[in-house]
């Protein structure tokens, strides 16, 4: 992998119910790969509030404990929202290939956040992948990055 991501920490992974489907699927997807992860829940597709799975996902991506993050709900704007809070994470929601490769190219993403309802399993996994495998290019998207986060 050209990635610029360190797989010795493990992918942390979660959903609410409505992206548990696709969960279970990525997680199988990443153990197929032999790519470590932690599973940061739900585990059934109960009714589920989906910033009791982005704030721990989004807390192990910004403290140091995974790599990366990837979070799925339904529309993937609520775990994108909800991942955006943490100082240090830049969650970009992606439905497209290309997004999730641009979101690593150019903004140094490092939670990818999944709509379940609005893309096809198969291209999940394929977004899932290209992000996993995409480095950051830097240069002028260096200064870009830098001036995301908000002083504190």
């Amino acid at each position: 992998m050209n990635s610029s991501f360190d797989f010795s920490k493990p992918v942390a992974i979660g959903a609410d119910h409505a992206g548990f489907q696709y969960k279970e699927r990525i997680a199988s997807f990443l153990k197929i790969k032999n790519i470590s992860y932690k599973d940061y829940g739900t585990y059934s597709a109960d009714s589920a509030d989906y910033p009791d799975f982005a704030h721990p996902v989004s807390s192990a991506v910004e403290n140091g404990e995974a790599a990366c993050g990837i979070l799925i709900c339904g529309s993937g704007n609520g775990v994108a929202i909800t991942a955006n809070k943490h100082q240090g994470i830049r969650a970009a929601l992606c439905w497209l290939v290309e997004l999730a490769r641009l979101a690593r190219q150019h903004n140094n993403a490092n939670v990818l956040c999944l709509p379940q309802r609005f893309v096809e399993a198969d291209d999940a996994l394929d977004m899932v992948d290209v992000f996993l495998s995409t480095a950051f290019e830097g240069g002028r998207h260096e200064r870009r990055v830098e001036k995301i986060a908000c002083a504190v």
